[in-house]
């Protein structure tokens, strides 16, 4: 059964479609920075956020705050990962530039 309504379940599936989506398109913008595990994890995210979007209307409340509490901690996460990787990649450069 789909009920499609909008709701906080909408709000959610497409702030982490969004999120995955930004995870993705860094292959493009920047490559350097990018890695192939990547490509795992926005399917995953995908799929993830199409549940919630479709499926999101079962949720009571307790649920609906927990699976918040999940994606604000993976968007977090994958912010500060993709930050790190950034300051690899600039490391590396420095070095390569120093030798």
């Amino acid at each position: 059964m789909i009920n499609f309504s909008f709701g906080p379940n909408i709000f959610l599936g497409l702030i982490l479609g969004f999120g995955i989506l930004l995870l993705y398109f860094l292959r493009f913008v920047k490559p350097e920075v990018a890695r192939d595990e990547d490509l795992f994890f926005v399917t995953l995210g995908l799929l993830y956020s199409s549940i919630l979007v479709v499926h999101g209307w079962r949720l009571d409340p307790i649920l609906l705050f927990s699976q918040v509490l999940i994606i604000a901690s993976v968007l977090g996460a994958g912010w500060e990962n993709i930050r790190l990787r950034g300051l690899l990649v600039n490391i590396t450069k420095k070095k390569k530039e120093n030798d």
